[in-house]
């Protein structure tokens, strides 16, 4: 499968426009308080759920262009990807100073002692590693090591889903939709998952 070069820059250059855009314009309409509700709540889930969208879109791409021999739609991946840790990020930066007020003992007595963040601050340290290295130079240097870290995708992934899934605690629906979905990705791409440890 095969569509036109322009189409695909288009789609591209609006996936990055519109991924930042609204970034940006959430934190905006949170510090001037145009959000609904608790504002500090709502940049919590935006981000949250943003990073996971587009990290499960990410994995996607992947089987799309495997599956429907649409190699094209691979330039999609990595910007999915790193988009995905940028969110996170947020959603991080989010917690430790709204939520935590940035005191450090307390930032580490979380991440240790609460499980659900424990779990998601791993998610965070494996999409930081995969976004740092993700840049070409850095792929070339590091040869055959780059697809085992990157195969830790699979890994960030999951632990997305149990970080939503033990944060929501009563309302599981959602959560489940996500992990019906990824691991319908995971059984479809189960030989490359292997990788991780071998």
């Amino acid at each position: 499968m095969r569509v036109n070069t322009a189409l695909i820059k288009t789609i591209q250059f609006s996936l990055h426009l519109i991924t930042l855009i609204w970034l940006t314009w959430v934190f905006y309409a949170g510090f001037t308080a145009q959000l609904p509700g608790d504002p500090v709540q709502y940049l919590l889930d935006f981000t949250g759920i943003g990073a996971l969208n587009l990290l499960v879109a990410s994995l996607v791409v992947s089987l799309v262009a495997q599956h429907l021999k649409f190699a094209q739609v691979m330039v999609f991946r990595r910007p999915l990807g790193v988009y995905s840790a940028v969110y996170v990020l947020a959603h991080f930066i989010v917690f430790i100073a709204f939520e935590l007020q940035f005191e450090f003992r307390l930032i580490a007595a979380e991440i240790i002692e609460r499980p659900y963040i424990t779990v998601g601050f791993t998610g965070f340290i494996i999409l930081s590693s995969l976004a740092l290295t993700s840049f070409p130079y850095i792929k070339r240097k590091m040869g055959k090591s780059w697809q085992k870290l990157h195969n830790l995708t699979y890994l960030a992934v999951i632990l997305g889903c149990i970080h939503y899934l033990w944060l929501v605690k009563s309302s599981w629906i959602e959560p489940a939709i996500y992990i019906a979905i990824v691991l319908s990705l995971i059984i479809m791409k189960r030989k490359k998952i292997k990788n991780i440890f071998n």
